[in-house]
């Protein structure tokens, strides 16, 4: 694979992925709609696959005592997702400089989704 670059929307904070991304999923839950303003789609790759400029722009929120959020102090894009004993990390797929190849596998937390829109695409819907 070749490296895949994303970065904030203001570019204060760039990255470069080491290795693919897996398990594309979309997450209706409370916390990723009100940090996203709707869901949040992200995939995944081991924490060490991640690198990192302009590190001082990025903020950590500690939403949970399980989960941290990282976003850019400057433009306020949300750009990771993961939790603190695993190592992983999340990384929102809108902040992707290029064509990502992926397809979303499924949706988590629809029981807590918005009013507004229904979920018609016919993949897997896990209520929690």
């Amino acid at each position: 694979m070749s490296t895949q670059q994303g970065s904030c929307n203001c570019g204060a904070v760039k990255f470069t992925l080491d290795q693919a991304l897996t398990g594309a999923t979309a997450c209706h839950c409370t916390q990723c709609r009100k940090q996203s303003g709707h869901f949040f789609a992200s995939a995944n790759l081991p924490k060490q696959a991640v690198q990192l400029t302009g590190e001082e722009s990025l903020t950590w929120y500690q939403s949970s005592e399980k989960v941290r959020r990282g976003f850019c102090s400057k433009c306020g894009s949300w750009l990771f997702w993961e939790p603190v004993f695993r190592d992983w990390t999340s990384v929102a797929l809108g902040s992707l400089n290029d064509k990502t190849d992926l397809r979303l596998e499924r949706h988590i937390f629809v029981a807590h989704k918005g009013d507004y829109y229904e979920i018609g695409d016919g993949l897997p819907q896990n209520e929690n």
